[in-house]
């Protein structure tokens, strides 16, 4: 399916006339429909990746029908949350969409559970962070995840990011967090 507007590729320039050109060649059937529109502004892909990166999550997963997630392995940190009593499975965001930095309330799926988090998107300003990251702390979860296939499935944005004195204000602010994504993964 795609709408009469749809281009892809380089530069854009593949359209549906490509798409038509290569139906035969490699078995597929193209079905055309109209452009999805609500409140007369057409919804595309780039509607929906600008609000993503301004973090109108709860906008986007109307839009799309279900909740945005991101997908991939859990890489090794500096296991600092750990060391402050919140462990976090840790991701690269290299090929997504960069959401609004910040604190998200997120739903977690693996092979074996389905559990609610907390979710931090940034550089980690405190610890003078250098890489883009997402950490998920997962509630009920304690266990080492590296290398596991996890999906971050966004629900709520609650709160941007920010620079912290220490580790004590930081501690206390997570508790926050914690406490008012556990009210919004409802």
């Amino acid at each position: 399916y795609v709408s009469k507007n749809f281009k892809f590729g380089f530069k854009r320039k593949g359209n549906i006339q490509t798409l038509k050109k290569f139906e035969k060649k490699f078995k597929y059937k193209n079905i055309i429909t109209n452009p999805y529109k609500k409140n007369k502004k057409i919804i595309s892909s780039t509607f929906i990746r600008k609000k993503i990166r301004v973090g109108k999550i709860d906008l986007v997963n109307k839009l799309l029908n279900r909740c945005w997630c991101i997908e991939g392995k859990v890489i090794k940190g500096k296991k600092r949350g750990r060391k402050i009593g919140f462990p976090t499975c840790n991701m690269d965001l290299r090929s997504y969409v960069v959401p609004r930095l910040g604190v998200y309330a997120v739903k977690v799926n693996t092979d074996r559970f389905n559990k609610n988090g907390v979710a931090n998107i940034g550089y980690r300003p405190t610890f003078n962070g250098q890489n883009l990251l997402l950490e998920t702390n997962i509630f009920g979860i304690n266990k080492n995840l590296y290398n596991k296939v996890i999906n971050v499935s966004f629900k709520k944005f609650i709160r941007p990011e920010k620079k912290f004195k220490n580790f004590e204000y930081l501690k206390k602010q997570i508790k926050i967090d914690i406490k008012q994504a556990k009210t919004k993964n409802v």
